[in-house]
């Protein structure tokens, strides 16, 4: 295992990518052409594929992912399987701010070589448009990350697609780092005690950024690379430095410094002591501290918390059973509860019924992620399903019977089975049960 680093810009964000496998990497071009998600579907054109009913599924998938999708927070982690036999795609909703720095990680399992794309899309405009990507290989038992920093505050949603006709499982977590480094020597966000858009003067004014208090004399560092691009004073931040980012398009501020410890047009990289901390222009009244801004090249002041604020931590680990994944369980409870998102607050989706069966499709810590018969998915929680592994009850057939490959009248036909043949009910729905045959095959009866 191991990981290749790459650094690119894409839909106006910076993106730093980590693929693993060289000649699996991601596209590096600027354009929503270029992207390893349109490439394939692209070639399932050229083979005239996307005429099939495989192919028109595969791209129906990847569409429908974007619109009926589930939503998560950050940290998230989650175990997942998809199977070889129906193409399938994942969509999460996250909420991104800037400032942020989001890690996605995501390592596959699988007996084939194949591919697993990785779009992540803003849905701030009518339709979804792609702001990063990646793919992983399902042979390699590789890691890909995808570092990925939003460039405005909204809803995003990242969306997890096989190849056709592979099966493996997956791993896939998020976590979230600051953009910035603390620009206190010794201080975390912990130390920040007043925030961006308070009232200031009466409410004349509002603080635009962060004060961070320390001893007089701490070091006030650098928190990115960049050109010191003003060295000076003003009545309100007394003793200022400004600090160019020229890679984000913003500049930052340091206020009420003791004294400078740089010169305009001066080269810095993180960590760089800049200035040291006081309490001078309008703070002389106060202990003293750092005033921090962000300060945009186009939209001006910005709240500069997200930039600096600790990092999310890893995301619990998944306590689902392998075995679990891309098997069945049914609904154990009166009134089993399909929620949006693995948490008891996520809006309900639907109420599911006692035994109705579900196939899980991943784990998140206490939650299943499972998708219904008729392609409906969501989370249900611990202790609302049981393993089918014990049938409901045995049935003898009074008629000869279909048994079907999915709960749909127009299903395949798995076989017949005879008049007074015995079947283990494993679960049902109004119209169907899902049944397992003397010889051990599994399938559905249409009631």
């Amino acid at each position: 295992m191991y990981l290749i680093s790459l650094r690119l810009l894409v839909g106006g964000s910076l993106l730093a990518l980590a693929a693993a496998c060289t000649t699996n990497g991601p596209n590096t071009g600027l354009f929503r052409s270029n992207t390893p998600h349109e490439q394939y579907e692209r070639s399932l054109k050229t083979a005239n594929l996307d005429r099939t009913a495989l192919g028109l599924d595969w791209v129906s998938a990847g569409q429908q992912a974007l619109y009926d999708s589930l939503t998560i927070s950050v940290p998230y982690r989650e175990s997942g399987y998809f199977g070889a036999n129906r193409p399938i795609a994942v969509g999460y909703r996250i909420n991104g701010s800037r400032g942020d720095k989001l890690i996605l990680r995501v390592e596959v399992q699988g007996r084939q070589a194949g591919q697993v794309f990785i779009d992540v899309f803003s849905l701030g405009s009518r339709t979804p448009d792609v702001v990063a990507f990646a793919k992983a290989d399902t042979s390699a038992n590789a890691v890909t990350e995808l570092i990925w920093e939003p460039r405005r505050t909204q809803t995003y949603l990242i969306r997890l697609q096989p190849e056709l006709l592979r099966s493996g499982r997956y791993t896939f977590s998020v976590t979230r780092e600051p953009v910035l480094s603390f620009p206190v020597k010794g201080r975390s966000s912990r130390q920040i005690s007043s925030y961006f858009g308070v009232p200031r003067d009466g409410g004349k004014r509002r603080h635009e950024g962060i004060d961070i208090f320390a001893p007089r004399g701490t070091p006030a560092v650098a928190s990115v690379n960049g050109t010191i691009s003003r060295v000076g004073t003003s009545n309100l931040g007394g003793n200022i430095v400004f600090l160019s980012d020229n890679e984000r398009q913003q500049r930052l501020y340091y206020a009420h410094l003791d004294r400078f410890n740089v010169a305009e047009g001066q080269r810095v990289s993180i960590g760089d002591t800049v200035g040291f901390i006081g309490n001078t222009g309008n703070a002389r009244t106060t202990g003293p501290h750092l005033h921090f801004g962000v300060y945009t090249f186009n939209e001006g002041a910005v709240d500069p918390l997200p930039f600096v604020r600790q990092g999310s931590g890893a995301a619990r680990q998944i306590p689902v059973a392998p075995a679990l994944l891309g098997d069945s369980v049914r609904v154990a409870t009166n009134r089993g509860l399909l929620r949006a998102g693995p948490n008891g607050d996520a809006p309900i989706v639907r109420e599911l019924a006692r035994n109705q069966p579900l196939t899980v499709l991943g784990g998140h810590a206490d939650w299943l992620r499972v998708g219904l018969p008729n392609g409906v998915a969501g989370y249900v929680a611990k202790g609302s399903f049981e393993a089918i592994n014990q049938p409901l009850r045995t049935e003898s057939l009074p008629t000869p019977r279909p048994l079907l490959d999915e709960a749909h009248p127009q299903a395949a036909i798995l076989r017949y089975l005879p008049a007074n043949a015995t079947v283990r009910v494993l679960a049902q729905l109004p119209n169907f049960w899902l049944v397992r045959t003397a010889a051990g095959q599994t399938g559905w009866l249409l009631l």
